[in-house]
């Protein structure tokens, strides 16, 4: 049982009417106060799939009691930590304000390529600023849905991913402008409300094709792909829950999408309950045609669980049937040769941290995980040397 403070009365959410008076939270815009610890940990309260939720303030995991839900593992374990207060720092509202690697707008032709233009061929590896891959693994990891437990089986569909996505974008600006005024995430797609979310989606994609002079608008697509195809002179792309849209990519663009993201492509086409999500930035031609300037890809997994190798989704899936909350580690923007933890199971006595060494790893990747390991002593540590050894067991 879970105790708030909202406009100055402590409320259980265990409470027949705790439910409605959330809703009459939300609507006066209350902040409430998670009680796990004194004086009382500032959340927000959010519409997830049609239904008022309490959700920790972006980045303030790490100020939560242990046993709250709302408890972060340290941010050093993934690639976020290297980002923090560089890339993503707090602003006085409360939201994570973003410094980005790549353009939000398009100058006219002939003007020199933008400094995020190499984003396809590697993942940013300076912690000053977010690339697209990891702007991604933010938004999913701001948004809740890198945890797991079995309790949530058959709970999670693509309408709860977008609400929480939505959410996520809301609480991060870039340059003072609200993030999620530039994100479009698509909605659920229901054939009864068809001509409605199509009317939508064309007002949000209308400032694409607005003729101005200057540098023109791109905005941020985030959606499972559906399908890839060849066309004439590139490849489009089939987002799911958009019919009838098309993202078009430019040969060279589909050549380097396919190299950098290798892995990527093949855990998705290997197996059929994976999903492939894509994030890029996306402009309007004259033609009418939407293109993507930047694109990057994330693999999950039936939990829309993050994974990026075959080893990390055989842990998933055993994490996956316990009860125990899960947590995903991101790798964000740290190079391939650097160590990250895969998962963490923050809910037992002495939480648990699980470390996937790749075969042929060097020494200077055992001795940063040897590093890492060290530096918290208070965590238990379960390493697998995949090169070398049959998976260690995972026990409660």
């Amino acid at each position: 049982m879970r105790a708030f403070l909202i406009d100055g009365e402590t409320i259980f959410d265990e409470a027949e009417d705790f439910g409605s008076r959330l809703a009459r939270a939300y609507d006066s815009h209350s902040r409430p106060l998670c009680l796990c610890s004194h004086p009382g940990i500032p959340m927000y309260i959010a519409m997830i799939a049609d239904q008022p939720t309490i959700k920790r303030m972006p980045l303030t995991g790490g100020e939560h009691h242990s046993a709250c839900p709302s408890y972060e593992p340290p941010y050093e374990l993934s690639g976020l930590g290297a980002l923090m207060g560089h890339a993503i720092k707090l602003d006085g509202d409360g939201r994570a304000a973003l410094r980005l690697d790549f353009s939000l707008s398009k100058r006219d032709a002939g003007a020199a390529p933008s400094a995020g233009a190499q984003a396809l061929e590697s993942v940013s590896n300076d912690s000053r600023k977010l690339s697209l891959r990891g702007l991604l693994h933010f938004l999913w990891h701001e948004g809740g849905l890198t945890e797991w437990t079995a309790r949530w089986a058959g709970k999670r569909h693509w309408r709860q991913v977008h609400s929480h996505l939505v959410e996520a974008a809301r609480t991060m600006s870039v340059r003072g402008e609200r993030l999620a005024a530039r994100v479009l995430v698509p909605e659920p797609f229901r054939t009864e409300e068809k001509t409605a979310i199509e009317q939508r989606r064309a007002l949000a994609l209308a400032p694409l094709f607005e003729n101005k002079a200057g540098a023109k608008q791109l905005m941020i697509l985030v959606g499972e792909i559906k399908e890839l195809a060849p066309v004439r002179t590139g490849q489009q792309v089939v987002i799911k829950h958009m019919p009838g849209f098309r993202l078009y990519l430019e040969n060279a663009t589909w050549r380097r999408l396919q190299r950098r993201f290798e892995t990527e492509l093949m855990l998705w086409r290997s197996a059929d309950d994976a999903h492939l999500i894509a994030i890029a930035t996306i402009g309007g031609s004259p033609s009418g045609v939407v293109m993507a300037h930047e694109i990057a890809l994330m693999t999950v997994t039936e939990q829309w669980l993050p994974v990026e190798s075959v080893y990390e989704k055989r842990v998933l899936e055993i994490l996956a049937r316990k009860r125990e909350k899960t947590v995903k580690g991101l790798r964000f923007d740290l190079p391939q040769a650097q160590p990250y933890a895969a998962a963490i199971l923050p809910e037992r006595p002495q939480p648990l941290v699980l470390y996937i060494v790749p075969a042929g790893a060097d020494s200077h990747f055992e001795a940063g995980l040897k590093e890492m390991v060290e530096a918290r002593p208070d965590l238990a540590a379960w390493i697998w040397h995949v090169g070398r050894d049959e998976m260690p067991d995972i026990t409660d």
